[in-house]
């Protein structure tokens, strides 16, 4: 059997087991493994581990489109300098994703504007990297769907859904009144997460004022008591981001336009 015979056998192989990085790059590792001189167990290792950084990179890509961000904020780029009152700490702890561990909650409570859906999915984020399914959801947008599937008879299949990541994060609860059919949705979504997976919440709404978004207060005492038996709670309470940055473009466009004194 010649040298290219056994090449191409070896492509196939890989092919045939579906590493295809591993197939491309075959040529190029040889070489190099004949440049360096490298043992037949350097040179098989390195091969597959270009096969499983790919395979990696691969699934992280797959669980980034299953969470459905509307944005690509990361922790890094967060202005702590301009949310001074936040626990910065708390916060870093918050990022070792060791909630997630204990199957427990975050609820990010403050104004509009705050960085409360940065931070959240921020965390979203740290917890892709590390392998975990996280999916992103507004609290609308959540009764929303619960509510088309309760009209098409796939309830059971939505409540699975929202079941299965290892983190569901639900954005701008109370920003919009919910209909009794939307408290109950979300009651259950959070009935059936309990101490089996994690929620991070963001809201604009102190806990206090949850029976008026969900105007029923049994069913809002029913849920914070689920969120809260096990959950960190982070309260935020500074200047917006957006107000913030739409003063500083009114400066410098008032500085633009300033007329020149008179000589």
């Amino acid at each position: 059997m010649t040298a290219a015979h056994t090449y191409q056998q070896l492509r196939a192989h890989l092919a045939y087991l579906r590493l295809d990085t591993a197939a491309e790059a075959l040529a190029r590792e040889l070489e190099q493994a004949r440049e360096r001189k490298l043992s037949h167990t350097v040179f098989l290792e390195q091969l597959l581990a270009i096969e499983v950084t790919a395979t990696a990179e691969r699934r992280r890509a797959g669980r980034l489109r299953l969470a459905g961000f509307p944005a690509p904020w990361r922790l890094e780029h967060f202005d702590y300098d301009a949310q001074p009152g936040l626990d910065r700490a708390l916060v870093t702890d918050l990022a070792t994703l060791r909630f997630l561990d204990e199957a427990a909650n975050v609820l990010f409570i403050g104004p509009p504007g705050v960085g409360k859906t940065h931070l959240a999915i921020a965390l979203g984020h740290l917890a892709i990297d590390a392998g975990h399914r996280v999916y992103y959801t507004t609290a609308a947008d959540l009764a929303a769907r619960c509510h088309r599937a309760a009209i098409e008879g796939r309830w059971a299949t939505t409540m699975r859904f929202f079941a299965a990541p290892q983190l569901l994060i639900i954005d701008e609860l109370g920003y919009l009144p919910l209909p009794p059919e939307a408290s109950s949705a979300l009651f259950q979504v959070v009935a059936r997460r309990y101490l089996k997976g994690s929620i991070v919440l963001t809201t604009n709404r102190g806990i206090t004022e949850w029976g008026e978004i969900f105007d029923d207060s049994t069913v809002a005492a029913a849920m914070l008591d689920r969120l809260l038996h096990r959950a960190v709670v982070v309260a935020i309470d500074g200047d917006s981001y957006r107000l913030r940055t739409h003063q500083a473009r009114i400066d410098q466009l008032r500085k633009g336009i300033t007329p020149m004194t008179t000589r």
